[in-house]
């Protein structure tokens, strides 16, 4: 861009305002890559006139010739705005052209307090400028308002001269049309005179301003303008001398004058005034042909068969002829201009569009460049060769440097964009294969780090043999060692030849070279300390430019920040799996009730550890909580929240709460980590003894329930926010589970993903479960994974699978009875104990059963209430139930020596296993748990989740 702007500085000071105008415009449009442009001066009132367009279709710019200063289009937006404007096509305020590209970009011309018209580009697909673009935009337009304030006068068809009395008489007789301009409502009126010298039909004529701005020369607008602008301003005369548009689309020379008349109160109201077709005088045309004839560059001129009518000196012998020899010939007809391709269809194309071309021509013999400018002009057309060999080889260098320059400013702009992306080690060291070596030619990569005084491999290498990375990795530091002095000197170090290798490193002179001719060890370097290298190699000897070793030393450096922060993440990564590890179940228990498997997959590489969790708790009498959740975010401290929930959901079952209370602790739990802190968890209840599941849900996905004859569905019922964000109560629902039914539970990484919703997912999975051999849950599980995510493709969220058989307990390892609230019921349950366990074969158990029941029974009658009922459930363990109707929990206290009672729970405590309380539906229930005869008593018991007892983790070994 600043090299373009320093093109426009070094233009020559006296180009025209129309010249400045259109050269502003070609470099705007070019610096956007846009497909054209335009610019528009304010007229009179409130118009805009387009004085030069650029690259646009005939069609688009005729409806832009004239732009009223209040309409919607963009130019009179950007004169409103006094600033600049963006408009993609898409938006609803866009002009009605159909437009091609993706917008227009405009930016006002400013005069010392106000704008004076506007530049605009119709941009390409790269869409709204950037800001060094507007900057740029912007830069112009200051450039083309000053250069237009300095811009001489245009060129006069004649110069008057005193004694014009000769001159008079030469011309010929001139209609003279009379105009009048209201300056305040922009209404025009023209006699038909006027009518003539303005080429128009009164059946065309409208009487605003606008229809003479539309028959003005593009070129001649600006100073015309500013001419009525200034005798406005200055209550004085106005005159101008201008190109008009004849009815046959060429242009001749019309003068005007006139003058400004006031109103009452002294402002500027109208302009009277005539015009009339001006002419050259003879000793004018001399003149302007001796001067033509010495001027600098080369010019000629041509009739309308483009035959030479003028040739001036320099021309003469830029064409290799006199110009006796020249005069009458076609200009492409000559032998100087004979082998040049495509000059005829050129000159044909650019006289047809009825306005300056410009192009470069190469001259066969000489091989000098010339810059040609061709004007259409009345009856004919003149050419003007300029010599621009000195400076289109600059202009050439300059371009190379540029393009080397944004060559260069682009593999580090993708390389820095793929840092960026890149998460882990291994993106850092994949964005380095990709952006780094194709620009090089290079063939091989090899990353290391540093730890301690051994080097190791970052990443996955590219072009050595795995023999060769085995021996490489790990070594231990020595002497002379390309990477360990790269490393130390913290400078790159370029080696361009096996020969040069070899000499400046002997004792590295065994070490294979794999191949490799040429070399480039760049230190990775953070904060003055280099932790490691970046090798690049070559297999062909190479010696890199300066420039090209100043631009891996600055990739380097790119890297380097990358793959520090990569490492920091990697070892964040590698904790948080191992925590996460560590706080999953290690193992799930075996149940009678039921038979569970379970499957963990984590997010794709590159991501954060997730949330996602699942247990099984087993709790009294045949029943088992099935717990999955699934904490919102990724991170450790997601992780870590996990945790809790998991101790919490452990300890909260270990007092059998119903489910929605459960769920209440946990939503207080969660709330009181913080605003941002969320988390869906699912609490299933099965009940082997009743074939019943109660389950409570807050933000998570339903249960999938598999029938024995493979009919699946998701239970309905009201879904409840996510933890931390509910309010309770919570709903809770009952469901009957047939024996041998499954229970799946999944979290929303395993149905919900970027290329499918949640409920399409549950349909998918719903059709895996209904056509699945349903024998090896551990197959199942496998299955499903298979099935919603095929061909190996990863998630980008983590996924919970748990997958549950119940098995209901069969009716004869079921006995209750009902007992009245009497003191004989004790006796009463002791007989019910002593005959149901002798049908079991449990003789062993029945004494201490039968001090248990009574208890239990006199512990009710003395402080519960009826009803009560006795239940004995024959298990993978022996449990004795005693129910009553009574809320009051008893608890274990110590009593001394001389108290009556206070003993009975802690003769309960020492008999069995196991004992505890839970609430019911219609009261309170206290159970005990006896270890069968010959039984494992380890795993009888279920296995309490603390988070405290989880190891520390050991120190990480540095991220290879």
């Amino acid at each position: 861009m600043n090299d373009r702007l320093a093109l426009l500085v070094a233009a020559d000071k006296g180009i025209t305002e129309g010249e400045v105008l259109r050269l502003a415009l070609q470099h705007a449009v070019t610096e956007l890559d846009g497909l054209g442009g335009a610019v528009h001066l304010c007229g009179p009132m409130s118009a805009l006139r387009l004085v030069a367009s650029a690259g646009l279709p005939p069609a688009l710019v005729r409806n832009w010739e004239i732009v009223e200063q209040d309409s919607p289009a963009v130019p009179a937006r950007a004169v409103r705005r006094s600033g600049r404007v963006w408009a993609p096509h898409s938006a609803a305020e866009t002009d009605a052209l159909d437009w091609p590209g993706t917008g227009l970009a405009s930016v006002a011309l400013h005069d010392a307090d106000s704008p004076v018209g506007s530049l605009t580009v119709v941009t390409r697909a790269t869409g709204e400028p950037t800001e060094e673009q507007w900057a740029f935009l912007t830069a112009v337009t200051a450039w083309a308002k000053e250069r237009m304030e300095q811009a001489p006068p245009p060129a006069r068809p004649a110069q008057r001269e005193e004694g014009a009395g000769r001159l008079r008489q030469a011309l010929k007789a001139v209609e003279v049309g009379t105009w009048e301009w209201n300056i305040k409502t922009g209404e025009l009126s023209w006699d038909d005179a006027a009518m003539a010298v303005y080429g128009t039909s009164p059946a065309d004529f409208v009487p605003r301003v606008e229809s003479w701005m539309k028959v003005v020369h593009p070129d001649d607008v600006p100073w015309t303008l500013a001419a009525a602008e200034r005798a406005i301003r200055d209550r004085g005369p106005f005159e101008a001398e201008y190109r008009v548009r004849r009815p046959d689309g060429s242009y001749g020379w019309t003068e005007a004058r006139g003058r400004v008349e006031l109103d009452s109160a002294g402002e500027p109201s109208r302009m009277i005034g005539t015009a009339w077709e001006s002419t050259e005088s003879r000793s004018v045309r001399n003149a302007l042909s001796r001067a033509l004839r010495h001027m600098s560059d080369g010019f000629l001129a041509a009739d309308d068969d483009w035959r030479i009518t003028f040739v001036n000196l320099k021309a003469e012998e830029l064409l290799g002829s006199s110009e006796e020899e020249l005069f009458g010939r076609v200009l492409w007809t000559l032998q100087s201009l004979r082998g040049i391709p495509g000059l005829e269809a050129r000159c044909r194309r650019a006289a047809a569009g009825a306005a300056p071309t410009s192009f470069d021509l190469r001259m066969p013999d000489s091989g000098d460049c010339h810059h040609v400018r061709l004007v259409p002009v009345p009856d004919g057309v003149t050419l003007y060769f300029t010599d621009v060999t000195d400076r289109r080889k600059g202009e050439a260098e300059r371009a190379a440097a540029e393009r080397a320059a944004a060559e260069r400013s682009a593999r580090i702009a993708e390389l820095t964009e793929a840092l960026a992306k890149a998460t882990t080690s291994r993106d850092v060291v994949e964005a380095v294969a990709h952006r780094v070596l194709p620009p090089f030619d290079a063939t091989g990569l090899l990353v290391q780090a540093v730890e301690g005084d051994h080097t190791y491999i970052v990443g996955r290498s590219v072009g050595y043999p795995q023999a060769f990375l085995d021996e490489v990795d790990g070594r231990a530091r020595v002497a002379a060692d390309p990477v360990w002095d790269a490393i130390s000197a913290g400078g790159p170090l370029f080696v361009s030849s096996a020969e040069e290798y070899a000499a400046r490193f002997p004792e590295m002179a065994h070490h294979p070279m794999t191949g490799k001719q040429s070399w480039a060890f760049l230190p990775l370097t953070v904060s003055g300390i280099s932790f490691g290298v970046c090798v690049i190699s070559f297999d062909q000897p190479r010696r890199l430019t300066g420039e090209e070793r100043t631009l891996l030393s600055a990739i380097s450096g790119l890297v380097a920040q990358a793959l520090e922060r990569a490492r920091l993440y990697d070892a964040e990564y590698t904790r948080s799996r191992a925590l996460q590890r560590a706080l999953l179940p290690q193992r799930l228990p075996e149940l009678a009730s039921c038979t569970v498997a379970a499957r963990y997959l984590s997010t794709e590489q590159g991501a954060s550890v997730g949330g996602d969790w699942y247990d099984v708790i087993p709790l009294s009498a045949g029943r088992v909580a099935l717990v999955i959740g699934d904490v919102m975010g990724h991170g450790l401290s997601e992780a870590v929240t996990m945790g809790r929930l998991r101790t919490a959901v452990h300890t909260l079952a270990g007092f059998e709460l119903p489910p929605d209370e459960i769920m209440n602790h946990l939503n207080d739990i969660v709330g009181g980590l913080g605003e941002d802190s969320y988390a869906t968890c699912l609490y299933a209840l099965y009940d082997s003894t009743a074939g019943t599941c109660t389950f409570t849900r807050a933000g998570h996905p339903p249960p999938a329930i598999v029938r024995p004859d493979g009919m699946v569905y998701f239970p309905e019922d009201p879904p409840d926010p996510p933890l931390g964000a509910a309010e309770p109560p919570f709903n809770t629902v009952e469901v009957e589970v047939p024996d041998e039914s499954l229970l799946v539970l999944f979290t929303d990484g395993l149905v919900e993903s970027s290329e499918r919703d949640a409920d399409r997912g549950m349909a998918d999975l719903a059709q895996l479960l209904s056509h699945t051999d349903a024998e090896d849950l551990d197959a199942l599980c496998s299955h499903i994974i298979t099935g919603l995510l095929p061909d190996g493709q990863t998630t980008g969220d983590d996924i919970a699978l748990l997958v549950t058989r119940v098995h209901a307990l069969p009716s004869g390892r079921l006995a209750s009875w009902p007992l009245p609230a009497i003191p004989q019921a004790a006796g009463m349950a002791r007989r019910h104990v002593r005959e149901q366990l002798a049908k079991w074969g449990l003789d062993e158990l029945t004494s201490t059963t039968e001090l248990l029941a009574s208890e239990l029974v006199g512990n009710v009658v003395r402080h519960g209430r009826g009803p009560m009922r006795l239940r004995l459930l024959r298990d993978s363990e022996l449990v004795c139930e005693v129910r009553d109707g009574s809320l009051t929990m008893p608890r274990i206290r110590h009593a001394s020596e001389t108290d009556e009672g206070g003993r009975g729970l802690q003769l309960i405590a020492s008999l069995s296993q196991r004992w505890g309380t839970r609430y019911t539906r219609d009261g309170k229930c206290i159970w005990t748990a006896q270890q069968l005869p010959g039984d494992d008593a380890s795993v009888l018991a279920p296995q309490p989740f603390d988070i405290d007892a989880i190891p520390p983790l050991g120190e990480e070994p540095g991220v290879r």
